[in-house]
């Protein structure tokens, strides 16, 4: 994919994107969880990293069964993080540091305690009564239909108040909202200008694929290749994933967001790379950022990545804008499955490669996945699906900012364990280090800034041999080359023209001209040459 040089674009297609879990990120009040306060309190940092903007897991008011993606109520803060107060002294805080905020956006579901629920669920002639996914019992009195919830068991609960069951994809707490129903949607419009009223930049829809279920509850067929995997994947969910009049869902939350000027709708999506296209839309927008996580399920060498790469440009719109995340906290920790050396390498393609980078959290010290002892679980898929090494508490464990017992992050007890102190990634260590992985990051993201090229150039790739990964970057007359050796072994590079070496991944060469046109690759180096024009 390649492309002539473009006047820069809308902020989040230069931005660098960094989720952050609150509950995990800074502690200020000492009852072990991270909260608004503690993050306003760490701004210098994100400041000093060089993020642009900072994508927050939720902090509405929820009992916090799943992360706080059971929500409440959309338009309050939960009491755990803080106020609205708070909440507003942070967003104005973040945008004096020039770093914009993104929420996320629950529209599938809400907690069973949310306000719509109780009245939805006290009778079929309530004023909400079609607010959620309602049906009748089948013949034999069971469920309507073979629906699985994805933390295992039925997605069908009885409700004796309404003679009925509701559905729900993800725990029974969580009803499933009825996304057919204009008023419904009207009121999550309503949620999204609240929020945007106060001045948030954008919103991640989670779960954005299934907003929509069969009209018909028709039966999700048996998923051939279910052998081994746990029991939510053993269908194939043809009727409640995915379905195409979800694309309307999407386009309605779109139009809503283009009402506020410069603001920002990325989402969750699912499925195979090839799909990914469908949620960018065309003649009706849909996401600018639907993201992409094709890295993480990537095999690990040159000639797959390279292949990885070139499906996804393959699968989006030419008018799309391309995006790229390496973590999140449903994601395991990358660097536990490639290793530090390699997500150096890691870094520098996140960076460089065309689009939109997201990163989680942790990712720029190297963060591996954290051991949770079993009492010390709250991940509720691994409580009712245990066995199969999917719990993601080993990704939301509490950021680690320094060496001392509990990492810098609480004076209390975290509410999850940290990873033993000896030894461990963390920021203040790293900081310290010229050369650390989060030297890397902050290096990279200061490049990126610097370089036209590598924020919106176009993209020419070159053939993987021999281990190696590499591309150019193009802008005007400009070009940038990025050479990745995936093995741990020296790898000789090779090109046309002249060229000065502007970083490598080991931070330990200066920039500077190179003498010929080759350089030997050291292992799980990753390098990036400006070449002269031809």
């Amino acid at each position: 994919m390649s492309e002539a040089s473009r006047n820069e674009g809308a902020w989040w297609e230069s931005a660098v994107i960094y989720e952050i879990a609150l509950i995990s990120f800074q502690d200020s009040d000492g009852d072990g969880k991270g909260d608004l306060a503690g993050l306003t309190s760490r701004i210098d940092y994100l400041k000093w990293l060089g993020v642009d903007a900072v994508w927050l897991t939720p902090v509405y008011k929820s009992p916090f069964r799943d992360l706080g993606y059971d929500i409440s109520d959309y338009c309050s803060i939960d009491r755990a993080f803080g106020s609205l107060e708070a909440f507003d002294r942070l967003l104005k805080a973040l945008h004096a540091a020039d770093i914009r905020v993104i929420l996320d956006l629950v529209p599938n579901h809400t907690a069973n305690d949310h306000a719509w629920f109780i009245e939805s669920s006290s009778s079929r002639n309530s004023a909400k009564a079609d607010w959620y996914i309602w049906a009748d019992a089948a013949e034999n009195g069971g469920p309507p239909n073979n629906w699985l919830s994805r933390f295992g068991g039925s997605g069908w609960e009885w409700c004796e108040a309404r003679r009925q069951y509701y559905y729900h994809s993800f725990l029974v707490e969580q009803p499933d909202l009825n996304w057919r129903n204009p008023q419904l949607r009207a009121a999550i419009a309503d949620v999204m200008r609240f929020w945007l009223d106060r001045g948030v930049d954008g919103f991640r829809v989670d779960a954005s694929a299934v907003l929509i279920k069969d009209a018909l509850l028709r039966d999700n067929p048996h998923n051939p290749q279910a052998k081994g995997k746990p029991p939510p994947q053993r269908q194939t969910p043809v009727f409640t994933d995915d379905r195409p009049e979800t694309m309307d869902c999407i386009e309605f939350i779109r139009e809503v967001i283009d009402g506020y000027p410069g603001r920002m709708l990325c989402g969750e999506v699912q499925g195979k790379t090839d799909r990914i296209g469908h949620f960018y839309g065309n003649d009706r927008p849909r996401l600018h950022l639907p993201l992409n996580f094709a890295l993480l399920d990537s095999q690990w060498d040159a000639l797959s990545l390279q292949a990885t790469i070139d499906a996804y440009f393959n699968a989006i719109p030419d008018h799309a804008w391309p995006v790229w995340v390496i973590g999140g906290h449903d994601k395991q920790r990358i660097a536990s499955q490639i290793g530090e050396p390699q997500m150096r390498v890691l870094a520098m393609l996140l960076m460089t490669l065309r689009g939109t980078p997201f990163f989680f959290m942790g990712d720029e010290i190297g963060r591996k996945r954290v051991p949770i002892p079993p009492d010390r679980v709250h991940d509720p898929f691994e409580k009712l699906v245990p066995g199969y090494g999917l719990c993601r508490d080993p990704e939301r464990a509490p950021m680690r900012w320094d060496d001392s017992s509990n990492g810098g992050f609480t004076t209390g007890d975290p509410w999850l364990p940290l990873e033993p102190r000896d030894g461990a990634a963390n920021v203040a260590a790293q900081q310290r280090d010229p050369r650390s992985i989060l030297a890397l990051f902050r290096a990279l993201m200061r490049l990126r800034r610097e370089r036209a090229c590598l924020r919106h150039g176009g993209y020419e790739p070159l053939r993987a041999q021999n281990d190696v990964l590499a591309y150019r970057r193009t802008d005007g007359g400009k070009e940038i080359l990025v050479a990745l050796n995936i093995a741990a072994e020296p790898r000789k590079l090779h090109w046309q023209g002249r060229g000065r070496l502007l970083m490598s991944t080991h931070l330990d060469l200066p920039s500077e001209p190179l003498p010929d046109a080759s350089i030997l690759l050291r292992g799980n180096e990753g390098v990036i040459i400006e070449l002269e024009p031809r």
